[in-house]
């Protein structure tokens, strides 16, 4: 039998002692966590081994003897060793020893019970695994296996192994919590002995955070209490809530800061890693903000956009009058129906001459809407562009109504075609059983049904035209806004304290371990060196991703298509489900 036994790399020259750890029958391995050194009393020891599992639900004990013999070997201290094996009982006992000079090292197991079946001496082979302690404790596992002591249920043997030793280190840092400053009765040796780990700043920001979060939570309960206000529930206002891409924003955020002060303790790794993500992306938003705030106002830059921005609007009303007057001439040599040209082309013409009077009605005030457009920067950098695909909803406001125009009008033609072509066929459509039954039609209803047939098929041409172009308009419009969307989205849902992990520190996020072979040797026991292999990038993203507020489309290409072709509006103000517009 194979038995693998894991020490930690930061004791390999400490001196002579027992050792602690974790004895795993499943996968026949010993975890090392400490060494205790002489001198010691055996009732302290088991002491404090005893509080240790009742602290961290771990079957810590004293598992063998280190010896590491700077000088020529002792043939009494020896014999001290081999008989600390009956004060602290443990089946089996290891050996482990370093040789003068380290290079050289020996490992034996003794079993005092006799096993079932006779064997040869010698049959237990070991094989010597060194890891980083400081690493494996600060290290997750992915994906977090399930352990059989925790949860019923039986682990893979390829990972349980492994989960088992992340497990033990992860669980015993109350044994870590010692150094050699101490004056207890027991002198321990492992990653912290030199000195615990600690920070001045971090300790009193971890004490002040409390009443700060408590503050902090209680104005966020507040804001949330206002804002769920029988008076913003209102038809008007609900209704234009839901649909600015601000107020979904705010939102949103409202629950990221809600999330950041809570005083509820995290209860896994998990919840923990997301709040920092969370509190990294609420960071980078206003520290971005801030960013294009200062730029905004200085050197007069809003001024600059107010003066630009109402030429810009002329232009694009301009074009927009010359796109229909070429509309309503021979467009690209095509013949249309002069008379349906003409209405269609004057009925959008007046939209047009409406939408630049009101552009010139508010141009006094673009400048201070721009001003305060850039003061919300200070909320984030998400706010001001979702404030700005607002605006940009606002000012393309005539093109979405010319596209809800045609997108109407050629949807009724379409359906009306449809119809008459059921008609011509003898069929209908059956509206409680949703299905086409057949039906008899007489002379009179045949000869209205081709009348109106040929005056919706010769009338389509032109509705497909102006339907086509102004669709073209809408996408143009679409594709700009969500641009900016996927923008906030990634600036709401990036994990930036986990890839900061993972760039500084990729043993934080262990996707799994490789072993290096140090000594191999006849008579001697294998050495191995277990490195952490460092989760990928895209496992990074995928795994610590934070949920976004964006409205994705969950239309496929070919719905998209489809719906362009019959007349459907693709992006309405009204989510599907709903009852349309």
């Amino acid at each position: 039998m194979v038995l693998k036994a894991f020490f930690p790399t930061c004791c390999v020259s400490v001196d002579s002692g027992l050792l602690v750890g974790r004895w795993v029958p499943e996968h026949s391995s010993a975890v090392v966590l400490a060494v205790l050194h002489f001198p010691f009393i055996p009732i302290q020891v088991k002491q404090l081994l005893a509080q240790v599992r009742q602290a961290s639900q771990v079957g810590v004990a004293v598992l063998g003897t280190w010896c590491h013999c700077r000088q020529e070997p002792e043939e009494s201290l020896g014999r001290f060793l081999e008989g600390l094996g009956a004060v602290f009982p443990h089946e089996p006992w290891l050996q482990l020893c370093r040789e003068r000079g380290g290079t050289f090292w020996s490992c034996e197991v003794t079993r005092r019970q006799a096993p079932d079946a006779p064997s040869a001496p010698g049959e237990d082979q070991v094989m010597l695994i060194f890891y980083d302690q400081r690493q494996l404790l600060l290290s997750q596992l992915h994906p977090p296996t399930v352990l059989p002591d925790r949860q019923a249920g039986a682990t893979p043997a390829s990972t349980g192994g492994l989960a088992a030793v992340f497990d033990t280190v992860a669980r015993s840092e109350v044994l870590f919590r010692s150094d050699r400053f101490d004056e207890g009765p027991v002198r321990l040796s492992h990653w912290q002995s030199e000195g615990v780990e600690a920070s001045i700043l971090a300790e009193l920001a971890r004490r002040a955070s409390g009443p700060v979060c408590l503050l902090l939570a209680s104005l966020l309960s507040l804001v949330s209490a206002v804002g769920a206000c029988r008076v913003f529930k209102l038809w008007p206002l609900s209704f234009v809530g839901s649909k600015l891409s601000t107020c979904e924003q705010l939102r949103h955020r409202l629950e990221h800061l809600t999330l950041i002060f809570s005083t509820r303790k995290a209860e896994n790794s998990a919840q923990l890693m997301r709040k920092a993500n969370t509190v990294a992306s609420v960071l980078l938003d206003v520290a971005l903000g801030l960013t294009l705030l200062s730029w905004l106002h200085g050197r007069s830059r809003i001024g600059h956009l107010a003066d630009a921005l109402v030429p810009v609007a002329d232009h694009v009303a301009e074009e927009l009058q010359h796109l229909l007057q070429w509309l309503m001439g021979a467009p690209a040599g095509l013949k249309m129906n002069r008379a349906l040209d003409q209405v269609l082309g004057r009925f959008f013409l007046y939209h047009i001459h409406l939408w630049i009077s009101y552009i010139h009605l508010m141009s006094p005030f673009v400048e201070h809407i721009l001003w305060h457009v850039g003061l919300s920067a200070c909320l984030g950098l998400t706010v001001a562009l979702s404030l700005l695909s607002d605006i940009i909803a606002l000012l393309t406001f005539h093109i979405y109504c010319f596209y809800v125009y045609g997108a109407r009008l050629y949807c009724l033609k379409i359906h009306g075609l449809s119809s008459l072509w059921r008609l011509f066929r003898g069929k209908k459509w059956n509206v409680l059983r949703q299905r086409v039954d057949s039906c008899s039609y007489d002379l009179d209803q045949l000869f209205i049904g081709t009348l109106l047939f040929t005056i919706l098929l010769f009338l389509l041409p032109t509705t497909a035209l102006y339907y086509l172009v102004f669709t073209l308009l809408r996408l143009l419009v679409v594709a700009v806004q969500g641009l900016i969307h996927l923008l906030v989205d990634l600036i709401n849902s990036l994990p930036l304290y986990s890839l900061g992990l993972r760039l500084c520190r990729p043993y934080r996020l262990a996707a799994g371990v490789k072993f290096r072979v140090l000594q191999h040797e006849a008579g001697r026991p294998l050495r191995l060196l277990m490195q952490i292999n460092p989760l990928p990038y895209s496992r990074v993203m995928h795994t610590y991703r934070l949920p976004s507020c964006g409205c994705h489309p969950k239309d496929s290409w070919g719905a998209l298509c489809r719906k362009l072709f019959f007349g459907e509006l693709i992006y309405p103000w009204r989510q599907r489900g709903d009852k349309q517009d």
